[in-house]
């Protein structure tokens, strides 16, 4: 048995995991409350920068995966040419067996994922708040297939927004350019969730601020990139709020969760008295 199994089997270990360690595997490693994950655009970011990281970050692994884009605020200026983009790259999208490379999207895990996450877009479809500008169907005759969803929304607090999906679905919120701190504090205050996030700007400034802001909505941020793909033994990866304890995996912050420490203090010349100096008479 290696020192690493001694100390995991241990009961000190199996404690901590027992207080903090199922948020961690549930919200980090295992994907099961991984979260929402967010991409921010600023009226300078390139639209078509901003459509294919919606496209690649919310439908790889047919969104399925604890980073997957899952929420996205769009300046309104911008929204037109990002929802074009969005199209035709979603017309091109091929869905079928993974065997087959050319398939971008394969089936959901198993018949109660492809069951919860369609009656996330039929609520989607029936509420007043929001409209499905693409995909919305599914089929489970053979496999568990769900085209790439794209929701959006007028209501910042809109279900799908806030709400762990696991699947592909992104929804989206169009603000009005004017209101760029406005949306980074929404975007911050919306859902319970910190995993993953991104920012796309050219402007540094407004970078920098979105940084500021939402320094404690996403363990992972990204300046001009999906929301996913963290390279192992570069991009420590982890989340706080419900996301988990934000240990970083792939990093040494998170030997720390696998540890007990313990100080110690030898006295080489103990008291040989209760009074203190400063206790004598005056």
């Amino acid at each position: 048995m290696t020192e690493i199994d001694r100390l995991t089997r241990s009961h000190h270990v199996n404690d901590r995991w027992a207080l903090s360690g199922r948020r961690l595997i549930a919200g980090v490693l295992l994907t099961g409350r991984s979260g929402v994950r967010t991409e921010t655009a600023h009226q300078s970011a390139d639209p078509v920068d901003v459509a294919t990281a919606l496209v690649r970050g919310g439908f790889e692994y047919q969104g399925q995966k604890c980073s997957a884009a899952s929420r996205a605020y769009i300046p309104a200026s911008m929204w037109p040419e990002v929802k074009r983009l969005v199209g035709d790259m979603l017309g091109r999208v091929k869905m079928g067996d993974v065997r087959d490379f050319r398939n971008f999207v394969n089936a959901v895990i198993d018949d109660a994922s492809y069951t919860n996450i369609m009656s996330y877009i039929e609520r989607a479809k029936a509420s007043a708040d929001a409209e499905v500008v693409f995909g919305g169907h599914g089929d489970k005759s053979k496999g568990f297939f769900i085209e790439p969803t794209v929701v959006k929304t007028t209501n910042p607090k809109f279900l799908t927004m806030e709400e762990e999906i696991f699947g592909p679905v992104l929804t989206i919120y169009v603000y009005e350019d004017a209101r760029w701190e406005e949306t980074l504090h929404l975007c911050d205050e919306t859902s319970p969730y910190a995993l993953t996030g991104g920012v796309f700007s050219r402007d540094r400034h407004a970078y920098v601020e979105a940084c500021r802001i939402l320094r404690y909505a996403a363990g992972n941020f990204y300046l001009n990139d999906k929301p996913t793909g963290a390279m192992v033994g570069m991009q420590p990866f982890g989340g706080a709020r419900g996301s988990g304890t934000n240990d970083k995996a792939g990093g040494p912050l998170n030997l720390l969760r696998w540890i007990s420490p313990r100080t110690i203090k030898e006295t080489f010349s103990p008291a040989r008295d209760f009074e203190y100096p400063f206790m004598g008479e005056e």
